[in-house]
This record gives C-alpha cells, structure tokens and sequence, in this order.
C-alpha cells in the first residue's frame, strides 16, 4: 500500500466524519433522538473528554486532552509514513490509516468546533456562528450512532445488579471512533499478519 493510498483512506474517512457531525449539529438539537430501526438510534450528545465520556478536571483539563491529542497523533502519523518506507504488511498499513484518520477527526472537533459553532441547547447550532459556544482547543467531540441492541432487566436474584436496567451495547460514538476501533480490532485479529511484511492486501490482492 502506497502513502498515496494511505491518505486517500484517511481523506475519505475525515470528510465521512466531518459531514456527518457537521449535519448532526445543524440539524439536531443536544440530546434529540432519531428510531431508525430498534436496535439503532441516531443520538445527538456531545462529548467533553476522552472516550466513554471521560473528562480530566481542571481548568486546563480540556487543553491538556487537545495537546496530547495532537501529540498523539503526530506520532501515529509519522508511524504510517515509517512503516511505509519499511514496506510493512497492507494489515498494519491500513490499520495505522484507520486510527490516524479516527484520531484527527476527532481533534478537529475538539481544536475548531468550539470557535465556529454556537450551543446546541434547545436550539440548532449555527455553523460559523457569531457568538461560539468555546475558544480554540476546548471544541466538544459530536457523538451520534448509538446501537442498544439489547435491553431488559438483570434477574432479580443476582447479587449487586440484580433488579437494575442493563443496555447492550450502550455505547453512542461517531464515525471517527468507528475507524479507530476497526484500525485496532485489525491489529488484534490480524496481528501476525500486521506486523509481517506481506506483499498481499487485506483483500488477498497483490500489490
């Protein structure tokens, strides 16, 4: 796989991502649900933090998150062109693509989002609004695909939960955090072959 290829990968996923939070925000209210089928819902929330919601306290919390993303993501960066140059297997290439682009999605949110948007509180957001709900670098991560494939309730005799809610699969995520988790699923199931050259594509297409 060629670094021209690697980033049309990650071109392709970023404008993915960025239409898809771009149309969630102008057209969904903070918190407004949409049933597309029972087992997947579009839900509107906005992430402050890390993953699954995680937020670092601190009046500098939000800004030291940013900053270690982008230093992260320099680093996944320079790994795809390194591992590139090493003609590494395609596994790992497109994998190293699929958690670069993941990544930088995310990190546009959280750099530009809070600069170019208004609130999404009872109202539409406004795109390039004149009264930001932020400053540069404190952007909110957009969040909408949620899947709660199964509900019900724990039995009532189990110790601890017994009688209490329990959702799967709970999690709501977007489209940057989708490539991410494949990008890492392809290196744990494919990891052999991820970390040994190989001149065929993940697809069994040679290069």
């Amino acid at each position: 796989m060629s670094l021209r290829k690697a980033y049309l990968l990650i071109f392709i996923i970023l404008i993915i991502d960025q239409v898809s939070k771009i149309f969630i925000k102008t057209h969904f209210v903070l918190g407004e649900e949409l049933n597309v089928f029972s087992w997947f819902k579009i839900l509107f929330i906005e992430n402050e933090g890390m993953a699954w919601g995680t937020e670092i306290p601190g009046t500098y919390g939000k800004l030291f998150l940013t900053i270690f993303r982008l230093i992260a993501v320099s680093a996944i960066g320079y790994w795809l062109w390194d591992s590139v140059q090493k003609k590494a297997s395609n596994y790992l290439l497109v994998a190293i693509a699929l958690i670069f682009a993941g990544a930088l999605g995310n990190i546009i949110d959280s750099v530009f989002y809070g600069i170019i948007f208004d609130d999404s509180h009872n109202h539409l957001a406004t795109l390039f609004s004149d009264n930001p709900y932020g400053k540069v670098f404190h952007g909110k991560v957009v969040d909408m695909l949620y899947f709660p494939i199964l509900e019900g309730n724990f039995p009532s005799w189990l110790p601890f939960w017994g009688g209490n809610d329990f959702k799967f699969f709970n999690a709501i995520f977007n489209i940057a955090d989708l490539a991410i988790s494949t990008g890492v699923g392809i290196l744990i199931v494919f990891n052999k072959k991820a970390f040994h050259k190989d001149s065929e594509t993940p697809f069994g297409v040679t290069q």
